[in-house]
């Protein structure tokens, strides 16, 4: 039997570092649970010289990575170093060593996320990712092992905590975009660039994942319909709230017999959705199964610890199963084939903001427009403000499908009478 397992560390930043804190920090509990110590043997880094407050010995650090992949005595990767393609060569070669791994990264798993677990199924191999979606919020492991014998049929969710904290600061402080992103930049919420978060690409990518993995087919970047919150208008906060809504931007995952359909978007919430009341940088993820009915599981999206406690409590999974002689013995292929809706066949509640010329019949045009495309509406209202140049209208259709409402918003467009759909949002939660 393994009287100590060894492990191979890729990249040593914030979550890096967190990992080894929590490690170290924690060696008797691990060794509780394990029976046996689990030791950092080797840390990539790209600067030996750069000054390190840690406990991990100088030694253990390299700039190398054929030093960390050729050790015969590491037991395991945790790949934590950031980026796509240099990370996803590392987790190959690590596997193809029979080397167990690790990660956080949901950049590579989105994208390369069956190939690496078809891989790691190759090579009897695990390879664990819990970290990659939610931060500190158990998703993954809820969705393969707590739900595995339900069928869930939709989740959706706040993933990402950047996004979520400049809206709480925008509704709650009346702070403006641009000086809630500074805020978030300051504290660590937000990149030096922060288009992936604020374009809803970050999200997207989880939303892959957690897709993928709670209908058990292959869903790919390109299946997901992504808009981020830049479109966001001036008082669409405040007119959210007035019709009983709260705007978040969210992912929304959905599955029945004609397909997946997957999308990241700022969406109207009821004020009474749970989702409704999370705020500032914390990740929320309702999940809807068959036989549990309806779950939320809610924490900290981001941050040094909170993601390291989950890469932490997957080196524990990892480390049993190698005590256990199990590693590599799930199976990771999809069960069911790739099928993706199209825009006809996903369906909702649209929520439109309408700038009209103040004449006579408009109104009038407006709703034969709805009807020609086949949409009844539920609320029609004219909503004053003085900031705008024409009559400012609000219409709330009855359920359509996505194709109905780009149809609609393209011809209300292209209508001499419309100065513009000021802003339009699919509403999300409702009974």
């Amino acid at each position: 039997m393994k009287t100590e397992i060894n492990i191979g560390l890729l990249g040593f930043g914030v979550v890096g570092s967190g990992v080894a804190k929590i490690l170290q920090n924690h060696q008797e509990d691990l060794r509780h649970k394990l029976g046996t110590p689990v030791t950092i043997k080797k840390v990539l880094v790209k600067n030996l010289n750069k000054k390190r407050d840690t406990a991990v010995g100088i030694e253990a650090f390299t700039t190398d990575l054929n030093e960390v992949l050729e050790d015969e005595s590491i037991d395991l990767i945790v790949e934590v170093m950031g980026g796509t393609y240099e990370a996803k060569d590392a987790i190959e070669r690590s596997l193809r060593a029979g080397k167990g791994v690790v990660t956080a990264n949901k950049d590579v798993m989105a994208e390369y996320g069956l190939e690496l677990l078809k891989l790691a199924d190759e090579n009897k191999c695990d390879l664990f990712y819990e970290a990659s979606v939610g931060g500190g919020i158990p998703l993954i492991r809820t969705l393969e092992d707590g739900l595995a014998s339900d069928r869930i049929t939709a989740l959706t969710g706040i993933v990402n905590g950047t996004t979520n904290f400049i809206l709480t600061k925008m509704k709650h402080e009346n702070m403006s975009y641009e000086d809630a992103l500074a805020e978030a930049t300051e504290l660590g919420f937000a990149e030096a660039d922060p288009s992936a978060d604020v374009d809803g690409i970050d999200a997207a990518r989880k939303m892959v994942i957690l897709a993928s993995l709670a209908f058990s087919t292959n869903v790919r970047l390109e299946d997901v319909f992504v808009r981020g919150m830049k479109e966001i208008r001036d008082g669409d906060l405040e007119l959210a709230e007035r019709f009983g809504y709260t705007i978040k931007l969210a992912g929304s995952a959905k599955k029945d017999e004609d397909g997946v359909e997957v999308a990241v978007e700022p969406v109207f919430f009821p004020n009474s959705h749970p989702l409704s009341s999370v705020n500032n940088e914390f990740n929320a993820v309702y999940i809807y199964g068959d036989a549990v009915g309806e779950t939320m599981f809610y924490g900290p999206g981001a941050g040094s610890l909170p993601t390291a406690t989950s890469v932490t409590g997957d080196v524990v999974a990892a480390c049993r199963n190698l005590l256990l002689g199990v590693n590599g013995k799930r199976l990771h292929a999809p069960q069911f084939e790739r099928k993706v809706k199209n825009d006809s066949n996903k369906f909702s509640r649209y929520f439109h903001r309408i700038i009209v010329k103040d004449e006579v019949g408009v109104l009038t045009k407006l709703t034969s427009i709805y009807s020609q495309h086949g949409a009844s509406l539920a609320t029609v209202v004219q909503h004053l403000d003085e900031k705008e140049a024409g009559a400012d209208l609000v219409f709330i259709t009855h359920e359509i499908s996505r194709q109905q409402h780009l149809d609609i918003v393209n011809e209300l467009n292209g209508t001499p009478e419309v100065i513009g759909v000021s802003s339009h949002y699919r509403i999300e939660g409702e009974e």
